[in-house]
C-alpha cells in the first residue's frame, strides 16, 4: 500500500471516530489506546523510510500531527503542538523514529537478536583486516559499503543501517548496554536534537 493510501485511510477512520476518542480522553485512557492503535502499525514498517523523500515522510507527520491534535482538543492552528508532541506524550517526529527505528535493529544485529540477513549487513571494521588499525575499529562502527544505485542503492538496510549507526555518539556505541538501557538513551539524545 502506498503511503498516500495509508495516510487517507487513517485520516478518515480516526476523524469518523473523533468522538469515541474523545469520550476515551475524557476518561483517561486514549494514550495507551492509542500508541497501540495508530503508532504500533506506523512504526512497524518505518525502517522503510529511511532516506526517503522529505514529501514520503511529511505526509505521515501531517498524520502524526493531527493524532496530537485529537488527543489534546486543539485546533489545527493552536500552538503547542511541538511542546505537546515532545514534551507530554513523547513522541518523536517521523524521521526520528526512523532513525530510532535503524539505530535499534542495528543493535539487535550485535547482539544476535536479529535474523542473520539482516546481521551480515552489519560488518564491524574491527573484522576487516585491513582497517583494523583505523580509530573507528576501536570505537565500534560498522563497515558501510559503497552502493550503486544513487536512489534505491543509498536506502537498503546494507548502507543505511551502518551509517546511522555510526553516526551514534561513543556511549550509544557501548556493546555492553543493555536493550532497554539503549534505547532510553537513545530516545533521550533523540529528544536533545528538538
Amino acid at each position: 500500500m502506498k503511503i498516500g493510501q495509508y495516510c487517507q485511510r487513517q485520516r478518515c477512520r480516526h476523524v469518523e471516530s473523533k468522538q469515541f476518542w474523545q469520550a476515551l480522553a475524557s476518561r483517561g485512557f486514549v494514550s495507551d489506546s492509542w500508541v497501540f492503535l495508530f503508532n504500533s502499525p506506523q512504526d512497524l514498517c518505518n525502517v522503510l523510510l529511511a532516506g526517503a523523500p522529505k514529501a514520503t515522510t511529511d505526509k505521515l507527520q501531517r498524520l502524526l500531527n493531527a493524532a496530537a491534535r485529537l488527543l489534546s482538543g486543539m485546533k489545527k492552528f493552536d500552538r503547542g503542538l511541538s511542546q505537546l508532541m515532545h514534551g507530554d506524550l513523547h513522541w518523536l517526529d517521523v524521521p526520528e523514529r526512523v532513525k530510532y527505528k535503524l539505530a535499534t535493529m542495528v543493535y539487535n544485529c550485535f547482539h544476535g537478536k536479529a535474523p542473520s540477513y539482516l546481521t551480515d549487513c552489519c560488518t564491524p571494521i574491527s573484522d576487516v583486516a585491513s582497517r583494523r588499525h583505523l580509530c573507528s575499529a576501536s570505537r565500534h562502527q560498522l563497515l558501510v559499503p559503497r552502493h550503486n544505485l544513487s536512489t534505491y542503492g543509498r536506502r537498503a538496510f546494507s548502507v543505511k543501517g551502518p551509517a546511522a549507526w555510526n553516526c551514534l555518539c561513543d556511549e550509544l556505541r557501548e556493546l555492553l548496554l543493555t536493550a532497554n538501557s539503549f534505547r532510553q538513551l537513545l530516545k533521550t539524545r533523540l529528544f536533545a536534537e528538538y
